[in-house]
């Protein structure tokens, strides 16, 4: 970014990311936009931010908020920033894709839901680890919350938005008994973020799911690590596939 002020004309010169609407916590607005810019492709990677005058104009920020907005980018492992050089846009791989900005962008542009096909396997493999990891050393007391929230889905089974919630809290008990906290933070992340979109909210089989949590509870209740892991894994990518819709990727 460039500290020179915008001459007339100039902003016609880059793409508009923000319209001059103000909102409370400027910069997390700033952010969140440059974020999804630089995800659809807005702002290729190699190319450089449009000037600080520019983005002051787009966002109706200071350039303070600009600046800042720039290092949250840097930390997020979008952009580069070089004093005399300007910003410049990162490739992919550069990008910390479990930040939820990062996340959040890449699930709203997936457009063949390839994003959330990774996602799922990710959070298969992940949660595999951690309800193996429960089988080993759940005490009593952690298996008895688990089966608090089995009985939930039970008697919810019926009410959707109801028995999801119980679902949630099923697999949030798991990761608690868990000592592996990385993977359940990670987890946490992934299944927060796929909640938000609304093509993983297609309707499911809700008896085959409660069924699919039966299984992982008695493998966790048996203390068998090996079935607690195949049964996690199963549930979740079986899950996945209920409820995909078509894409141009299939």
């Amino acid at each position: 970014m460039s500290d020179t002020y915008a001459a007339p004309g100039q902003l016609a010169e880059y793409p508009t990311i923000a319209s001059r609407t103000r909102a409370p916590r400027l910069g997390v607005t700033v952010v969140s936009a440059l974020v999804d810019a630089i995800v659809r492709g807005d702002l290729e990677p190699g190319s450089s931010l449009p000037p600080e005058a520019v983005l002051c104009e787009q966002f109706g920020v200071s350039r303070t908020v600009i600046r800042e907005s720039a290092k949250r980018l840097e930390e997020k492992g979008l952009v580069t920033v070089a004093q005399g050089r300007g910003t410049r846009v990162l490739p992919p791989a550069s990008w910390n894709m479990v930040d939820a900005t990062v996340l959040a962008a890449l699930v709203a542009n997936d457009a063949t839901l390839g994003v959330l096909d990774e996602l799922s396997a990710v959070r298969a493999a992940l949660e595999a680890v951690i309800a193996r990891d429960a089988a080993a050393r759940r005490t009593p007391a952690e298996l008895e919350r688990l089966r608090e929230a089995l009985v939930l889905m039970r008697e919810t089974v019926g009410d959707e938005p109801r028995f999801s919630q119980a679902d949630v809290d099923f697999h949030q008990r798991v990761g608690e008994i868990t000592s592996n906290r990385l993977a359940d933070s990670i987890v946490r992340t992934l299944f927060a973020e796929a909640r938000e979109s609304a093509r993983f909210h297609l309707h499911s089989e809700l008896d085959v799911t409660l069924r699919e949590h039966e299984r992982v509870f008695a493998a966790i209740e048996a203390g068998d690590p090996d079935e607690a892991e195949a049964a996690m894994r199963a549930h979740i990518l079986d899950a996945w596939e209920r409820r995909r819709p078509p894409s141009p990727k299939r």
